[in-house]
């Protein structure tokens, strides 16, 4: 029988008293009473905290929890899936622009954005008052140190002015077209074959990182590391570097006190990373040892040593402020810069162009019409007459330049997957971007450039669509706004080896293009790696079939 006394026990019964007691005593009834208050004050106070963070997702993007932010999102829906999807359905709900919070204390604080009007004021209007600042220094310090990508002022202007001269020069110009000739015709392009005789897949991600890094390498420090060589070895430099990179990334996401007492105590992705470094540091350490000599010995007499023309020795020929050489640790510090640059952008940019290209088959075969359209224009004859391609076409400079349609598609693809997806900034001084958005003293800027591809105010309803006749005007490509299209940055940071890098996806394309037809692996999954470029995070498993004569004639013309 209910007891409908004041009393709050008398909802219960005695006998049910007694059973959770195990006695009748008064004092165990009232202390598992306050128990159950106690319970039902921490939920009420639970129930109402969720309820005020979930109320703060409409105003702010994404819940605000008590002490932790936004980090709770991050970590349950953020990280284990797409970060970069995960970033642009937030921006696309909160108008391109909001900002993250973290937990109290933390390095986390910051303002995403993916509005061209404030990468604009970024990236060129108050240059000034947005460098790289400290945080992103200090984060990737171990393995950048102190090269053009990490630093601001002085000391990124006179590295970019030296770097500038020389990629602007003849000589320059030459050593990249050539050693990458040398790379497609002499190595790319007899794997490829090899792959085909064994009738086995290959991971094509693989494949064109040690394409480009052999290059970069040549570039940068005049050796030639061989990664592409026919049994496909191991190069320890090469693993260290990508082990690295995937290391670095990761302090960007995590609060930099648990990073640094990470590496204080040897531990986890730091640990990782300090071995990984070593191995850098080793190979450049032996590079930069061996070209000392080399000049050192030869300078007077070596008329080829004297013409070299990589990175490594331009900056060793030149002095400091003090009218000093330059340190052996400020020329590693640039030849890893720049390997950064020219070995993952084209590589990652050609993996995801291949894969569009297999979901977008009518893309691919108007770019083969226009590669047939463009060699078949030249006056000696490049097809046998009876029917056989010429298996050693090489593709010369003014025919790359004159396949538009191809460099269309190759930026639709950097469009929907460029190569660096995020890029971070800090503020010097208290501003306001064009949308309104308040920035203090000291935040922390990220423009997500990934999101700005699937911004339908920016690039229509169509903008998850790969469409390379956006970039057409008459037939003839027509370049965007690089504060509407910043997968080569824009302002007074433009990549330097932007016509490089575009003609170096060019040739590598049309190469392949013409030769073969390449499929992805039915099933294989296709994420981006969480990194500082946008691998992916299985590779690129395909299967390559011979591109047969009768799809080459029907667009050649023989005379």
């Amino acid at each position: 029988m209910i007891n409908t006394s004041n009393n709050p026990a008398s909802i219960f019964s005695s006998d049910d008293l007694n059973a959770a007691t195990g006695n009748h005593s008064p004092a165990k009834r009232l202390y598992i009473l306050q128990e159950i208050q106690i319970l039902e004050i921490f939920i009420a106070i639970t129930v109402f905290i969720a309820i005020h963070s979930l109320t703060q997702k409409k105003r702010h993007g994404l819940p605000v929890w008590p002490g932790l932010g936004m980090l709770p999102s991050l970590l349950l829906n953020g990280l284990p899936s797409n970060l970069y999807e995960w970033l642009t359905n937030v921006l696309l709900h909160q108008n391109g622009t909001f900002r993250f919070k973290g937990p109290c204390l933390s390095s986390l604080n910051c303002v995403i954005t993916s509005d061209p009007r404030n990468l604009e004021y970024i990236l060129k209007t108050n240059f000034p008052n947005f460098p790289k600042g400290h945080y992103f220094h200090d984060t990737v310090r171990d393995l950048l140190g102190d090269g053009i990508f990490s630093v601001d002022d002085e000391t990124w202007q006179r590295q970019r002015k030296t770097a500038s001269i020389e990629f602007h020069s003849t000589k320059f110009r030459q050593l990249t077209t050539e050693s990458l000739l040398e790379l497609v015709h002499g190595r790319l392009l007899l794997v490829l074959e090899e792959a085909i005789n064994k009738s086995s897949p290959i991971d094509l991600q693989d494949i064109l990182l040690r394409l480009t890094f052999d290059n970069v390498c040549m570039i940068a420090f005049g050796v030639d590391p061989g990664c592409l060589s026919p049994d496909l070895p191991e190069i320890p430099f090469a693993k260290a570097f990508e082990d690295a990179t995937e290391a670095t990334v990761l302090r960007f996401v995590t609060p930099t006190c648990v990073w640094k007492a990470m590496r204080f105590m040897n531990l986890g992705m730091e640990r990782k990373l300090t071995i990984s470094i070593k191995g850098v540091d080793e190979f450049a350490d032996n590079v930069i040892r061996t070209r000392k000599k080399e000049l050192s010995l030869h300078c007077d007499d070596d008329q080829k040593t004297k013409k070299r023309s990589d990175l490594l020795t331009v900056f060793m020929r030149l002095k400091d402020d003090n009218g000093q050489p330059f340190s052996d640790k400020f020329l590693r510090d640039i030849c890893v810069n720049f390997i950064l640059a020219g070995r993952d952008t084209s590589s990652v940019a050609l993996s995801w162009f291949f894969w569009l290209l297999d979901r977008n088959p009518v893309v691919e075969e108007r770019i083969l019409e226009e590669i047939c359209k463009v060699v078949g224009q030249r006056e000696e004859q490049v097809i046998k007459r009876k029917g056989e391609i010429e298996s050693c076409l090489i593709f010369k400079p003014e025919e790359i330049k004159k396949m538009e349609y191809l460099q269309a598609a190759l930026s639709e693809a950097l469009r929907l997957y460029p190569s660096v997806p995020v890029d971070h900034k800090e503020v010097i001084e208290d501003d306001i971007f064009p949308d309104g958005t308040v920035l203090k003293k000291g935040t922390k800027v990220i423009y997500a450039i990934y999101a700005m591809g699937r911004m339908e105010a920016i690039w229509g309803e169509d903008c998850k669509d790969f469409k390379p006749e956006r970039w057409l005007r008459d037939g003839r490509f027509m370049s965007e706004s690089a504060y509407k299209f910043t997968a080569f940055n824009g302002g007074p940071r433009l990549c330097l080896g932007k016509d490089f890098a575009y003609y170096q996806m060019k040739f590598v394309a049309a190469s392949i293009i013409y030769r073969y037809r390449v499929k992805v692996v039915e099933d294989h999954p296709v994420v981006p790696k969480l990194a500082l470029t946008m691998y992916m995070k299985h590779g690129l498993k395909v299967n390559l079939y011979r591109r047969h004569e009768t799809e080459i004639m029907k667009y050649m013309k023989i005379s």
